[in-house]
């Protein structure tokens, strides 16, 4: 039986359809609540609508424009002996990857942007000032918005200097539970950025219907478990300004101790003992000062940093499966991504609450799949490089 292909839209960015694809080969759709996905469509070249399919063009399942990509690479594809064949495969990140384009500058006068406020006021200040409301006009997105703050997520600190604002983005996701994407208002002709709150549908509330996962209620095919302590650390050092003993140290999680202390060395130095203010020199001539912050400010800015960092050496436990094409729980209406749900395996004796962070729609002739990963996504080549390096290169101040 062939599947039934999902239907994508081409439009330009500046809102024009070009043209509706109900053809393919093969889509792979990956969502992801904290980080970025992307999508690799396959296509006869000759298929109506394949030439449309070309760099900057953007694509989205019909009616579904939280789920929109733009196109940035194409390819014919080689076959076995590496010969080209008659498919294209076009590969395009989701529209929220924009941000990957930005970085938070420092507002003039000061040395970092810092900010404390509850998470998605924390997020949407760093997207409006970065992308939306800039003070360069050349820095600005055309036609991107942001949706009303409704204040989600509890009360963060922030500060930063350069960083590069998807960075940013996924760090205060991570942190706060909260998702973060941008869809398209057709009507409007506006796209749209906006923090995401999944539904908590663990099976001991009763708030929600709950959802559980498990070989055993027929609602998934495949079920895996990774429970690894091979890079865990749960106590801090935190260095920050300073040199030999007169460097400000703090400690996080030092109660921990014998064989369950594992210790980690936290290069804080960017944390800033001072602010740069407006004022006047002497001869009474505007220039900047140097102010100390408070200490108390300043320790803030330091557990939160190496808070941060341990989050990055936690334990690794998380589930991944294939949904049931048939299961009791259909995907987008009893669940979707960013929802907490429970898994269960029970001969394995394993039971576990988890947020949905990754969605993998698979669309091919011989049917449709979905594959998800729970709770923290497990780590690839490129996020084990980045953690090494950044161990081996601590941050300073820029």
């Amino acid at each position: 039986m062939r599947c039934v292909m999902l239907s994508l839209r081409i439009i330009d960015l500046e809102f024009n359809l070009i043209d509706e694809l109900t053809k393919y080969e093969s889509l792979q759709l990956t969502r992801k609540h904290h980080e970025i996905g992307d999508v690799e469509l396959k296509i006869n070249r000759y298929m109506r609508g394949a030439s449309e399919l070309i760099k900057d063009r953007i694509i989205f399942p019909h009616n579904q424009l939280h789920k929109v990509y733009q196109i940035k690479h194409r390819e014919i594809e080689l076959d076995e002996n590496g010969k080209e064949t008659e498919n294209w495969i076009i590969k395009a990140k989701p529209l929220k990857a924009w941000l990957t384009q930005r970085l938070i500058l420092p507002p003039d006068g000061k040395s970092n942007d810092v900010i404390n406020d509850s998470a998605e006021t924390v997020m949407k200040h760093y997207v409006n000032v970065c992308a939306v409301n800039t003070v360069d006009a050349k820095r600005k997105i055309p036609n991107l918005v942001i949706a009303p703050d409704q204040k989600r997520g509890d009360t963060i600190n922030r500060s930063a200097r350069f960083d590069v604002l998807s960075d940013e983005m996924t760090t205060i996701s991570q942190q706060s539970g909260l998702g973060w994407n941008i869809s398209v208002d057709l009507k409007n002709k506006q796209f749209v950025f906006d923090v995401v709150e999944g539904v908590n549908r663990v099976a001991i509330q009763r708030d929600n219907p709950p959802v559980i996962f498990s070989p055993e209620f027929n609602s998934l095919k495949s079920m895996g478990y990774t429970e690894s302590y091979l890079d865990y650390k749960n106590m801090a050092y935190v260095a920050g300004q300073g040199e030999g003993v007169e460097r400000r140290i703090i400690t996080i999680g030092d109660t921990e101790t014998g064989l369950d202390r594992y210790e980690l060395f936290v290069d804080a130095r960017d944390v800033e003992e001072v602010t740069q203010e407006d004022g006047t020199d002497e001869s009474g001539m505007s220039t900047t000062v140097d102010v100390p912050r408070p200490t108390a400010d300043i320790e803030a800015d330091l557990r939160d940093r190496g808070n941060e960092k341990l989050d990055e050496y936690k334990q690794e436990i998380y589930m991944e499966g294939q949904i049931l094409t048939k299961s009791p729980f259909v995907y987008e209406r009893d669940w979707d991504l960013g929802d907490i749900t429970t898994q269960k395996n029970k001969d394995w004796g394993i039971t576990m609450d988890a947020r949905i962070t990754e969605v993998k729609e698979i669309y091919e002739e011989s049917g449709m799949r979905i594959e998800v990963v729970f709770d923290k996504d497990k780590p690839d080549f490129i996020s084990i490089l980045k953690r090494k390096f950044n161990s081996l290169n601590p941050v300073v101040k820029r």
